[in-house]
């Protein structure tokens, strides 16, 4: 599975080119106040997680859906099928009947 984020993409569909202008939509019309480096990370690079808040504040910000700005690939990952390992035999025990009772 992949994803992508796709906040640079939406953003610029809608003619926001800075972070600047993303971080002004954000207090005005989502009422989220977020300082310019947490802007320019979301603009810049893919996070690894993003709170709900956040994501309904960008929604709203922007005017688009949570699948706007997620991409995701739900395509399954093909993995190499190993071979079972061959087990070691045990060695046998010296008598016919399995182990031996300890010493008392």
């Amino acid at each position: 599975m992949k994803i992508r984020w796709r906040l640079r993409m939406a953003a610029a569909q809608r003619e926001v080119w800075t972070g600047t202008e993303l971080r002004r939509l954000l207090a005005e019309k989502a009422g989220l106040e977020l300082s310019s480096a947490s802007v320019s990370a979301l603009f810049t690079k893919e996070p690894s997680q993003v709170k709900m808040t956040t994501l309904a504040a960008l929604c709203t910000a922007l005017e688009c859906t949570p699948n706007d700005l997620i991409e995701v690939d739900t395509t399954p990952v093909e993995r190499l099928i190993t071979p079972p390992r061959p087990v070691a035999e045990l060695p046998k025990a010296a008598s016919g009947r399995g182990r031996s009772m300890p010493p008392l």
